[in-house]
């Protein structure tokens, strides 16, 4: 798994996070765990919302996307 392959993936996310006024960025990939950990920007952070675009939009994309990727989880 490479960062190339993730931000290709988070691409596919962000225009509807920015059109709300926010982000994501990559904060880590744990490739023990094939865990990617990633923070929330902008509108985005301390959003009440945030935990379920992370499963339901981020999680779900990225892990279609790429398979071995076992998690996504947030920083704050």
């Amino acid at each position: 798994m490479n960062m190339t392959e993730i931000e290709n993936a988070l691409d596919e996310i962000r225009p509807a996070l920015q059109e709300d006024g926010g982000d994501v960025e990559v904060v880590s990939f744990d490739e023990g765990s094939n865990t990617l950990t990633v923070r929330f920007l902008g509108h985005c952070a301390g959003c009440p919302f945030a935990r379920l675009t992370l499963k339901q939009g981020i999680e779900k994309t990225i892990r279609q996307r790429l398979p071995g990727i076992a998690a996504v989880e947030m920083v704050e």
